[in-house]
């Protein structure tokens, strides 16, 4: 299963990246072009459920996920249980030192097209990564200004 895992430096305490991290509503202030809910339970929990909708004036697709691991400040893995979007992800934050904090963004995913995705991944892996640096440098921004209800 294609892997990609890529990380970004914090100045913040690993506290407040968590809690910016996990604030869904919020998400797309910092992910690239992506919209975030929850769409069962409340987010901060083992089977939760989010919809993330990435896309451009309605045009896009909606990656739907269910929360398979929750261990704050730390960890949150999710199942991508949609269409064209399957497979696993995790989100880990470790502290370094009390006012740094690095994320570590990984994705395990199940190409669709089968052989055909397979074939393309080398091609779609570097826009794809590209994506995620743009919005994980976004990300370190946001969470180094981050407060509690925006």
């Amino acid at each position: 299963m294609p892997e990609l895992v890529l990380s970004v430096a914090v100045a913040a305490p690993a506290g407040t990246t968590w809690l910016a991290l996990t604030d869904w509503a919020r998400q797309g202030e910092w992910m690239l072009g992506t919209r975030v809910e929850v769409t069962e339970g409340n987010g901060r929990s083992v089977g939760s459920k989010l919809a993330a909708f990435t896309g451009v004036a309605g045009v896009g697709f909606t990656d739907t996920m269910e929360i398979t691991g929750w261990e704050p400040p730390v960890r949150c893995s999710v199942r991508h249980t949609g269409r064209l979007v399957r497979g696993t992800g995790s989100f880990h934050v470790h502290a370094q030192g009390a006012a740094k904090s690095t994320l570590v963004w990984s994705e395990q995913l199940k190409l669709p097209l089968g052989p055909l995705g397979q074939l393309g991944w080398p091609v779609a892996k570097p826009v794809f990564a590209l994506g995620v640096r743009y919005s994980l440098d976004r990300f370190a921004r946001f969470a180094e200004s981050y407060s509690v209800g925006g």
